[in-house]
């Protein structure tokens, strides 16, 4: 019976278990088939000889064949012998990583041996963090792996624990011993002989097949790891049905032998890696990324999830029984120094999401959550409105917009308004269009940023630009408000070129933080969104411009909401109407909701704002 799990079964007798064996014997039969077809003119070529010997094929015909069988068994034994030392000797990919010493951590360590002493399979030989939502095993034998004294010890078929950095603070102890349970259950199968040699194999045609992308390679080199990295992907093409079918066996296993072990707590806790899956893409993307984009990395991300995910549980009242759960003892108490493995665990966040640097330095240093309004979400606003301002010097727009007084010169909001809000006349659209016109020649001469300079300045309509009563139809995306488009354009640029003088992020390349055969896929690996498209782009800067504007004359100040981001507060709570209203201004040029905002709330447009 093959149900049994924890209770004395012998490992790899689960119905998973045999699957998953019988499908990595068909990947050694693709690795065995290789090999045979290397042999075949080796094999004919002592074939030939031997008639040769014995006096069965004489003659000057077999004697030519005899040499050209043995040039071109020669020859496929050389490449064939070149693709099995590039498949062995290819560093398989690693996933970048914050590993954890058994001194660091030794009640995690303690928690997951005796859960694999309960489950009846060998312990993982280490453990290491990930800043992601999920767990997983991770083969890391490969000798280039192997990168410190305590490796060198390490067994040869016990994989790595990959943990989710997010599980071990907003979990409790418990939850985490349910959730893992059927991950290392998984060390029982992936020391079984067979599935550890199809798993190398596939993992070294996987390193193979990037070997052309190596860098540092001759041109005569580079063609011959064309060929190799051809003939990987034939191979790996091969046994890849098999591959997956082996690994869903292997979970499988690990699930049905982890049935026994915390069963009931495991459905409880599932709910919960849901939950903070949730609650970390809404950290990453709405919390850290400002951060990270203005050159500061939050030292706290795994502290900052269970703040979001109690925001959550405040707001929500369906998350209302999640609150009861924070009485109880969180799995990050089982690290010694979980202050410190955070702050690793959030660097690695910040490169492999942002291509952040590997150390902090002068423009790239922590902040604390107590210190993130004034230092990330001031900061943003004001060097967004910076930004805003000098485009529209770039564009010639005046300080004072038409109808203003002399005293709105200067960095003002009601500058902006002026700008965007929506002209009047038959003339309008013609100034609009010329002014469009401008935008993209004032780019086009700036230096080039490449690519993604060319793309932004790029109009959606080209024939519109060429001909600007084209913009006078309503059908045109382009002509709804050629003054917002124009400004967007100038935006794009701007920010283009700004990214593109910063320096290029050097690929992780030490222990534990490599990814791919070398390390030099080009970070980040896992960027959160895509860009922002210049509407966006021109809507956060006007938002910024309003929140400066209301921080300088109405006694507003920054803040932080740990499930949106940056917010403004006025008189001690956080406003939510504001994008509307930006919104109305910059896609419809309509500045009366967004005026009327500014006048129930206290807010000055004319007062110029500190922009620095």
């Amino acid at each position: 019976m093959y149900g049994v799990s924890g209770t004395g079964s012998v490992p790899g007798d689960e119905m998973g278990a045999r699957a998953a064996r019988t499908r990595a014997v068909a990947v050694l039969r693709v690795r065995g088939r290789a090999l045979g077809a290397a042999l075949l003119p080796a094999a004919a070529a002592v074939i030939l000889y031997a008639g040769g010997v014995t006096g069965r094929f004489t003659g000057a015909g077999w004697d030519a064949a005899r040499w050209v069988t043995t040039v071109l068994a020669l020859v496929v034994l050389l490449a064939a012998a070149a693709v099995a030392l590039v498949v062995a000797r290819a560093r398989p990919a690693v996933t970048p990583t914050v590993e954890l010493a058994e001194t660091s951590a030794p009640d995690l360590y303690r928690m997951v041996r005796d859960l694999a002493d309960r489950l009846g399979v060998p312990a993982p030989s280490a453990i290491a963090l990930t800043p992601d939502c999920d767990s997983w095993l991770e083969d890391r034998t490969h000798p280039a792996h192997r990168g410190g004294p305590q490796d060198a010890h390490r067994s040869a078929e016990a994989p790595v624990l990959v943990i989710g950095s997010p599980f071990l603070w907003w979990m409790r102890v418990g939850e985490l011993r349910a959730v893992l349970a059927p991950v290392v259950a998984g060390t029982g199968p992936a020391a079984q002989p067979d599935i550890a040699a199809a798993r190398r194999f596939v993992q070294g045609l996987d390193a193979a097949v990037a070997a052309p992308r190596r860098a540092g390679l001759d041109p005569v080199s580079r063609l011959g790891a064309h060929g190799i990295g051809r003939v990987a992907r034939v191979l790996l093409r091969s046994c890849r049905g098999h591959a997956l079918e082996m690994e869903r066996g292997v979970a499988a296993a690990g699930s049905e032998r982890a049935q026994a072990v915390d069963y009931g707590i495991r459905i409880v806790a599932q709910e919960q890696v849901g939950l903070a899956y949730a609650g970390w893409d809404r950290l990453l993307t709405r919390v850290a990324l400002p951060a990270w984009r203005m050159g500061r990395w939050p030292s706290r991300l795994d502290v900052g999830v269970v703040s979001a995910l109690t925001e959550l549980s405040r707001r929500d009242r369906l998350a209302d029984n999640f609150a009861t759960r924070l009485g109880e003892r969180p799995a990050c108490d089982l690290l010694e120094e979980p202050g410190a493995v955070d702050e690793a665990t959030s660097l690695l966040a910040a490169r492999l999401f942002h291509g952040g640097p590997a150390e902090s330095g002068p423009d790239w240093s922590p902040v604390d959550w107590d210190q993130y309004p004034e230092e990330v979400v001031d900061r943003t606003w004001r060097a967004d409105a910076a930004r805003l301002h000098r485009v529209l010097d770039q564009l010639g727009v005046r300080a004072a917009g038409p109808g203003h007084p002399a005293s709105s010169d200067g960095p003002t909001l009601t500058r902006v308004m002026a700008h965007l809000a929506l002209p009047s006349g038959a003339a309008a659209p013609q100034a609009a269009a010329t002014e469009l016109r401008s935008a993209i020649e004032l780019t086009s001469a700036a230096e080039p940023a490449g690519p993604a300079l060319t793309a932004a300045v790029e109009p959606d309509e080209p024939d519109g630009l060429q001909d600007p009563a084209g913009l006078d139809e309503p059908d045109e995306p382009a002509a709804a408000h050629p003054a917002s488009d124009a400004l967007a354009a100038a935006l794009t640029a701007q920010v283009a070129r700004e990214d593109a003088a910063k320096p290029p992020a050097e690929a992780p390349g030490a222990h534990g933080a490599a990814w791919g055969d070398d390390g030099t896929d080009p970070l980040p690996l896992f960027p959160l969104q895509p860009p922002r498209t210049g509407r966006d782009l021109l809507a956060d800067h006007v938002t910024a411009m309003v929140c400066c504007a209301a921080v300088d004359t109405a006694g507003a100040a920054p803040g932080l909401d740990w499930l949106d981001g940056p917010a403004l507060l006025v008189g001690g709570r956080r406003n939510t109407d504001l994008t509307a209203r930006v919104l109305a201004l910059v896609e419809d040029g309509d500045p009366e909701p967004l005026r009327a905002w500014l006048t129930e709330t206290g807010v000055r447009p004319e007062k110029p704002v500190r922009l620095v």
